[in-house]
């Protein structure tokens, strides 16, 4: 059954702007930091002379985590929007498919989108080195895909709180101002303590133990996502 509801949900935002948000973030990323380095391309290839790749790739991992969470807010609220605007909750969960399947389909596509859209960070950060002519043969590989997909593991727990406010929610104000809040408060990330969530997008890429904190992403978003669904299950709708 989610997959039928998953199929419908595809239709659903066809021209709702939710891909195009998707490829502005990581391409709006990449074109930040292209004009970082062509203002100061001088400066910047020398500073980093011995290791051009992990200067840009460094210059890009603090602003990933305020990207994810945007992108999950705006997601997420664009998403359950398409529900609470056409009031049409009563008649999709009227039809013999169970709310676990509808809820899981959403975060399902939810999560599907943020793949696609961390794929793009990573061809777009390996298109700017290029231009920048920092040279193929010195790519790195993994650590372009570890800046694209790690960060996004351990923002999970963000996923299934977004995810749980928007479609709960029928103000989408409330959700989007707490994802805008988390986004701006994860600028500062780095102060915060390790057990704060709002960092683990950062230890993921960057820390010593970076199985722990994506571990614990994954882990943590679950727990969400259940408390999520249950919530959901039991929620009168309009």
């Amino acid at each position: 059954m989610m997959f039928r509801a998953l199929s419908a949900d595809w239709l659903k935002i066809r021209g709702k702007g939710i891909w195009f948000l998707a490829a502005l973030g990581p391409i709006g990323l990449a074109a930040m930091q292209g004009l970082n380095f062509g203002l100061r391309y001088d400066y910047l290839m020398k500073t980093y002379a011995a290791d051009p790749w992990g200067g840009l790739l460094e210059n890009v991992t603090f602003f990933v985590p305020i990207a994810l969470f945007l992108g999950i807010t705006l997601i997420c609220s664009l998403m359950a929007n398409v529900e609470h605007q056409l009031s049409s909750w009563k008649q999709l969960l009227a039809l013999p498919i169970s709310r676990t399947a509808v809820f899981s389909a959403k975060f399902v596509q939810a999560f599907l989108i943020l793949c696609v859209s961390c794929t793009l960070l990573t061809v777009s950060v390996a298109v700017l080195g290029m231009l920048l002519g920092m040279g193929a043969d010195r790519m790195p590989y993994m650590d372009l895909m570890r800046i694209g997909f790690l960060p996004m593991f351990a923002s999970l727990p963000v996923l299934a709180f977004q995810l749980w406010l928007s479609l709960t929610l029928k103000n989408q104000g409330i959700s989007s101002a707490i994802g805008i809040t988390a986004s701006v408060v994860s600028m500062f990330a780095m102060e915060f303590p390790d057990w704060v969530p709002l960092k683990w997008p950062l230890l993921a890429y960057i820390g010593p133990e970076k199985a722990t904190f994506i571990g614990a992403g994954l882990l943590l978003g679950a727990v969400i996502a259940a408390a999520g669904l249950i919530h959901f299950n039991r929620k009168d709708v309009d």
